[in-house]
């Protein structure tokens, strides 16, 4: 893995930094928007001297390589978030290590399970419903025109979850309004949730954030625009 001068990795942060300004001030100048660095391509020096840049908040994609990273990175104060699709058998690994936010539960069936032996460990955790959008099945995620009776149902019935928003995947496209349309979806959504609670509206990557800031966007997900070279 590549180790990045802080002078690439600064440069970096200041344009995706100023893109998200950008993007956010034409929304409305209240709107605030939270950067997610995406680590899982990177060296974890390139993620500590991004903490010395200022930076925060990371996201990792596995429930090993989030451990790993935690470890390596365990005297810095990070803020660490599980993004990636969390298969069953990793469940109490990854209650274990606390993230701050779990982005990525994407169905009434890994909601129960998560619920169930969160309970058993007398933990709660932070967590986003993911929709897919975009309605491809190459992603996970409940449908839209389910999204909001399932938040309602994980809200009722699982009483160690906490519910904070919704997350989604823009629409693997070249044409700007497909994913413009998947991003409006998600929006949609979120907004009728506000009045669950819902504070977190999760979408945009690096091929996308500005877009989806636009959309209605408060956390976005930066991987490779962060690292490159």
């Amino acid at each position: 893995m590549q180790i990045l001068s802080k002078e690439q990795l600064r440069r970096n942060l200041d344009e995706v930094i100023w893109n998200i300004e950008r993007a956010r001030i034409s929304v409305s100048e209240h709107h605030i928007v939270k950067l997610v660095g995406v680590a899982k391509y990177t060296a974890p020096e390139n993620i500590r001297t991004l903490y010395e840049l200022g930076q925060r908040a990371f996201g990792e994609n596995q429930v090993q390589q989030l451990k790993e990273r935690m470890q390596l990175l365990e005297d810095l104060p990070l803020e660490w978030h599980m993004i990636g699709t969390l298969q069953k058998n990793k469940i109490n690994n990854l209650i274990d290590l606390q993230p701050s936010l779990m982005q990525s539960l994407d169905s009434i069936d890994l909601a129960a399970e998560l619920n169930k032996k969160l309970q058993a460990k007398s933990k709660t955790m932070h967590c986003l419903l993911q929709i897919n959008s975009a309605q491809e099945e190459s992603k996970s995620g409940v449908s839209p025109e389910q999204a909001i009776d399932i938040y309602q149902q994980i809200k009722e019935r699982c009483a160690h979850i906490v519910l904070k928003g919704v997350m989604s995947i823009g629409a693997h496209s070249d044409d700007y309004a497909i994913i413009q349309k998947s991003f409006e979806t998600t929006y949609r959504i979120f907004d009728n949730l506000k009045k669950e609670g819902a504070t977190v509206c999760s979408m945009g990557m690096s091929g996308d954030y500005e877009l989806a800031i636009r959309c209605g966007s408060n956390l976005v997900r930066i991987g490779s625009t962060l690292f490159k070279s």
